[in-house]
């Protein structure tokens, strides 16, 4: 792995994966990795419950990484890839938290728990989830603003004081590719907008398709059921 980020989902870890992927820093693991990777769901979960992790077979194939849940191990991954540049990404904390409360942190109550118990995969990935950030980070308070301000604040605090000055950046997706191609020693790149994604009325619209799932399964069976039901008349 050559950058692996530090940064909270929600200050802008999309943006950065597609950026790092432009500059020939790819492919990028992220939070979507595990779901087009169903393999590691189950992998992550057991490292939710106390499973060591077996970090160059969760990036094999990935030069580079960011976002949930890989971000909450960084101590681990200043050391297990000792060559690696880190960056941690900032957002104003009113900002992020606003975005954060009305988009990932609405995905374990999203789904009824009958779906869950059925969808096994999908249950496995909400509980990781639910241990790793929601529980193991935010200590099950993350409805408690000035509580979870401490969390943020004090992670930020923990990454200055642990990764060298001379691997990590601090960096606001609003800067655009000249701090980050000057870290990395590369150039900008050229008649390359800057990627801007992953914005809040965007994802609200991705949930509104989540939500849809428990029905279009329901749906489903009807249609399988009335097809086998006229194929033996």
């Amino acid at each position: 792995m050559k950058v692996l980020g530090t940064g909270f989902g929600r200050t802008g870890t999309m943006s950065l994966k597609i950026a790092l992927e432009k500059l020939g820093i790819g492919p990028c693991y992220h939070m979507q990795e595990i779901v087009s990777h169903p393999s590691h769901i189950k992998i992550w979960y057991d490292i939710s419950r106390g499973d060591s992790p077996n970090w160059n077979r969760l990036f094999k194939n990935f030069n580079s990484g960011v976002d949930f849940p890989l971000s909450i191990f960084y101590e681990e991954l200043v050391n297990e890839f000792p060559d690696a540049k880190f960056i941690l990404t900032l957002r104003d904390f009113d900002t992020w938290y606003k975005s954060t409360a009305n988009t990932i942190y609405k995905v374990p109550t999203m789904l009824p728990d009958w779906f869950k118990r059925v969808a096994y995969p999908i249950r496995l990935f909400i509980e990781m989830q639910v241990n790793l950030i929601w529980v193991g980070l935010f200590k099950n308070n993350f409805s408690d603003k000035e509580s979870t301000r401490v969390v943020y604040n004090e992670h930020i605090a923990r990454v200055k004081k642990t990764i060298p000055a001379d691997r990590l950046l601090i960096y606001h997706i609003n800067e655009g590719w000249g701090p980050l191609c000057d870290f990395l020693n590369v150039d900008i790149p050229e008649s390359i907008p800057f990627p801007e994604t992953n914005n809040t009325a965007k994802m609200l619209r991705n949930f509104a398709v989540i939500n849809s799932l428990p029905y279009l399964f329901i749906l489903s069976i009807v249609a399988i059921l009335v097809i086998l039901f006229m194929l033996v008349l």
